[in-house]
Parts: C-alpha cells; sequence; structure tokens
C-alpha cells in the first residue's frame, strides 16, 4: 500500500474511509468505526478518547463530514476502483451517481433522492439534506417504531376480534335465555288469563244472577205492597156508599199501610261489586298494550327525534282483542268522524255557547243569570255534548284557544249540583279526562293522575273512542298519539270539557 493510500485508510477497520469524520484532536475515522468503537467502550465504562493519541474528550465529540478527504476517497476511488456499468456500483459495492459516477453520500430531503458531493455542491446547494448514513439511521429508527405501532395494533385488534367474538357467542346465549324465558312467561300468562277469564265470567254470571235473584225478590215485596194498596183503596172507594154515621165510624177505622221502602236501582249496588275487576282489567290492559309497547319501541327505535313516547307512530297499538288497530293518519281516521254540538242544558253558567252551539267560551266577566235545569253544572265550568255514545267507534276534533282545559267523556250520571274536584271530568269512576296546562299533560280517571311525556301545548285535540274494544285515545298536533284509556265501559258515554277562564274550545268538522 503506497503512502497516499495509507492516508486514505481507517486506522479501525483497515480500509478506505466510508464517511470519513475527523474528531478534535485532528484524526480521522470512519463514521461507522470510531461510533462503534467509542460504543463499545462505554459498555466497559471508558469514556470517548482517539484511538491514535489517545487524547481524552469530556463528552463524545460531535461528528462532522471531513468533506475534503472525502473528494479525495472519491477522487482515488475513480481512478483505482474499475465501475460495473451494468449495474451502476462499485466492485467495492458502495453506490455510484449515475451522472458523475461518484459515491453517493448525501440524501437530499427536498428531492428524496440521495446524491454525490458534486450533486450536493452543484444542484443541492441550498437544499435541505443530510448524510445518507445518518438519513438511513433516521429512518431505520421510523421503521422501527411503525413496526411496534403495527404490532401493537395488530395485537388490539386480535383481542378486540376475541373479545367481539366472545361477545357474540355471549349476546347469541342470552338472548335465546331471554328469548325462552319471554315464551315461557307469554304461555304461562295466556294460560292464566284463560284461567282468569272462565273463573271471572263464572263470578260474573253468579253476580248476574244474584243481581236478578235479588231483583225479582225486591218486585215480589213490591207486588205484594202493591196489592195490600189496591186492597186499601177498595175499602176507602166502598166508604163513599156508606151513610154519613158509618162513614166517619169506618173511616176512623181506615189505615195506611206502613210498607218498607224498596229500592228499585240495582246499578250503584252490582257497580260496588264489579269495580274490582274492572279497574284490575284496566291496568292489565294498559301494562299489555302500552307499557310492554313502550319497552319494545324504545329498543327497536328509539329517541329519533325526541322521546319514543312523543314520537310514536300514530295508533301504534299492539293488536289485540282489548285494542283493534286502525288505519293511521287523518284519512284513517276520518272513517269514524262524528258531528258533535254542545248541550246548552248542561253548560255551566260562566260558559257561553256560539256557532250553533259548536263553541264554548268561559267569560271572565263572571256567572251570567241562565235558566235553572237538572242537567246543568252549577259549580263546575262544565259543558257536555248533546250526542252520546253506547257502542261502535267515533272520532272527533277540539280546538283550543289555549292550555286550561280538561278534555274526555263521561257517563250521564256525573254529579252536577256538587261543589269540589268530584265533578271535574277525570276526578270521579264516571269520567276519563285530558288536562293541558301551561306546563304539563296529565291523564285523569277515578281522581288518578299520570304524567304524560311531551308538550302540552297543543292547538287541536283528536279523540278516538272505540266503545266495545274500551278504548279511548288522544291525539295532539300533526296526529301525535298522546295517551290511551283502557276500561270497560258499562254506560252511555258524552264527550264533555272543562274550560277555565279565557278559553275557548271549538268543535271542528273532521
Amino acid at each position: 500500500m503506497d503512502s497516499q493510500s495509507s492516508n486514505l485508510t481507517c486506522v479501525i477497520c483497515l480500509e478506505h474511509f466510508q464517511i470519513p469524520v475527523t474528531i478534535l484532536c485532528g484524526h480521522s475515522f470512519c463514521h461507522k468505526c470510531i461510533t462503534a468503537h467509542w460504543d463499545t467502550k462505554l459498555i466497559s465504562g471508558i469514556g470517548p478518547y482517539c484511538p491514535i493519541c489517545n487524547e481524552k474528550f469530556a463528552t463524545r465529540p460531535i461528528l462532522k463530514r471531513n468533506v475534503s478527504l472525502s473528494l479525495l476517497i472519491e477522487s482515488a476511488n475513480s481512478n483505482t476502483g474499475p465501475s460495473c456499468k451494468d449495474c451502476g456500483r462499485e466492485e467495492g459495492g458502495s453506490m455510484l451517481c449515475a451522472h458523475h459516477h461518484k459515491p453517493l453520500v448525501y440524501y437530499c430531503k427536498r428531492d428524496n433522492m440521495s446524491v454525490c458531493c458534486e450533486c450536493a455542491i452543484r444542484e443541492c446547494k441550498n437544499h435541505d439534506k443530510d448524510l445518507l448514513e445518518t438519513e438511513k439511521k433516521k429512518q431505520k429508527l421510523l421503521l422501527e417504531k411503525k413496526n411496534e405501532e403495527v404490532a401493537k395494533l395488530n395485537e388490539e385488534t386480535k383481542q378486540s376480534i376475541y373479545h367481539l367474538t366472545e361477545n357474540i357467542s355471549q349476546a347469541k346465549e342470552t338472548m335465546q335465555q331471554t328469548s325462552s324465558r319471554v315464551t315461557a312467561k307469554f304461555s304461562t300468562l295466556l294460560k292464566v288469563l284463560a284461567e282468569r277469564q272462565e273463573a271471572t265470567e263464572r263470578f260474573m254470571e253468579q253476580q248476574k244472577e244474584a243481581a236478578i235473584s235479588e231483583a225479582t225478590a225486591r218486585l215480589s215485596e213490591l207486588e205484594e205492597s202493591a196489592k195490600k194498596l189496591r186492597a186499601s183503596q177498595d175499602k176507602i172507594a166502598a166508604l163513599h156508599d156508606l151513610s154519613d154515621t158509618d162513614l166517619i165510624k169506618e173511616s176512623m177505622l181506615i189505615e195506611v199501610p206502613r210498607l218498607k221502602k224498596i229500592p228499585s236501582d240495582l246499578t250503584p249496588h252490582l257497580q260496588d261489586r264489579l269495580s274490582g275487576i274492572t279497574e284490575v282489567l284496566t291496568r292489565i290492559s294498559k301494562l299489555v298494550v302500552e307499557d310492554l309497547e313502550r319497552a319494545v319501541c324504545t329498543v327497536v327505535g328509539q329517541d329519533i327525534e325526541g322521546s319514543p313516547q312523543e314520537k310514536r307512530p300514530i295508533l301504534a297499538v299492539v293488536p289485540s282483542s282489548a285494542a283493534p288497530c286502525y288505519p293511521g293518519g287523518k284519512e284513517g281516521l276520518s272513517a269514524y268522524s262524528c258531528s258533535l254540538t254542545f248541550d246548552p242544558s248542561t253548560a255551566n253558567g260562566n260558559l257561553v255557547l256560539s256557532q250553533e252551539n259548536r263553541r264554548a267560551q268561559h267569560l271572565t266577566s263572571g256567572l251570567r243569570p241562565v235558566e235553572e235545569h237538572e242537567s246543568r253544572f252549577d259549580y263546575t265550568w262544565q259543558v257536555l255534548c248533546s250526542q252520546g255514545f253506547k257502542q261502535g267507534q267515533h272520532y272527533w276534533e277540539m280546538e283550543v284557544s289555549k292550555p286550561w282545559v280538561y278534555l274526555g267523556v263521561t257517563y250521564n250520571t256525573i254529579p252536577r249540583k256538587e261543589k269540589g274536584r268530584k265533578s271535574i271530568l277525570g276526578m270521579n269512576e264516571l269520567s276519563w279526562s285530558l288536562q293541558l296546562d301551561e306546563k304539563q299533560l296529565n291523564a285523569w280517571h277515578n281522581g288518578r293522575k299520570e304524567t304524560l311525556v311531551g308538550s302540552s301545548q297543543h292547538g287541536r285535540i283528536g279523540v278516538l273512542l272505540d266503545y266495545e274494544a274500551g278504548t279511548l285515545t288522544f291525539y295532539g298536533d300533526g296526529h301525535v298519539r298522546l295517551h290511551a284509556f283502557h276500561c270497560a265501559f258499562t254506560q252511555e258515554l258524552f264527550p264533555a270539557c272543562w274550560i277555565g277562564e279565557g278559553v275557548s274550545i271549538t268543535l271542528c268538522s273532521t
């Protein structure tokens, strides 16, 4: 090896410099060789020093490429190292620049390519560059980090797949078990209902026979009383043919029969016996038709825009004997439309009827003089409609000027002359009502309140009565279903309204 070649040789690897660097003492080494030497010594606790002159350094020197030495090595390589033109590499294996046939020692970050020293000086002079070996190390580190991230994500994905597969299996098992329990519950419920229906029908038949037997006994007593009264009348009539003295004498012997008062109305007594049954059936109907339906609707399609109760499709009732299905929407309900008028003889003195008794308004000026009538509500701001229903399906709508009303239906036997809440719609067992006030909606029956979900600000209220099915359903603006009562109706039902001060209600033509 000549002296010039020895000056271009690294004392550590004894080969031509590969990326030569010069340290603080002036000696040069391959970047890779001096870095590896210092790393090895550091393991033994030895600090950085020069392998040639043994000068020690307090900290590891920053290594910068010796450009002049690099150019000399490139020149020597171009003169002594025959190139393989087919593959573009020197026999030593380093990449050559396609234009200058010199080793690629830099990486141009702007052009994203490796360049030689001449390219770095000319074409890439002002570009952001780094040593090719340094950039390679950076990219290797980035690749390692990326590989770690990919491995972590891969493991997390595997875990997610495992857990989801487990959850699917568990969900299938849970749903199967729940489905079996629900089926068994329904089977048991149907069996129990059939048994209870049979027992209830027997009880009803017994009550019917007992009531008829009691009525027949009363009838016999009344007929016996009538016979006695007729006999007394015959005796009195016979006295008119007697002389004055005999008439006076016999008249003093005549006495009016003292008869036991026998009631002729069995309805209150019978209603007391049957009210427990109807109340239980009402609660059962509500559980099946409304609460169970609400639970199913909440799971299947909950909270699209607002609560499931408020956005429930019109007449979305579970088909059953207690709640038959009707065509939805305005067109479907119009098949059951009926024409109503208010009954003037029932209107409280604070209410004024107009528009051919289709509009009722509560005057703020106070009570006006009205004709006394047995049907009139004397103390309650209430009015009934003239039309009543004992069968069939009927639909009507009312325009409400503002929310301070009770709207519903009642039996004709609702109290008319009493003060207090008992005469108001829904506050007794004879009536059912929907209350609209400024803040909320309430459903009332027999003095029991159920607060409803949804706005009370409705300008028009629709009511659908199905007498045989025992359902009374209320709808708000846009035919939003607000509430439904379920009851076994036993008497003729009359639409009715309680109207607050300054409020008017108009019966609409549907």
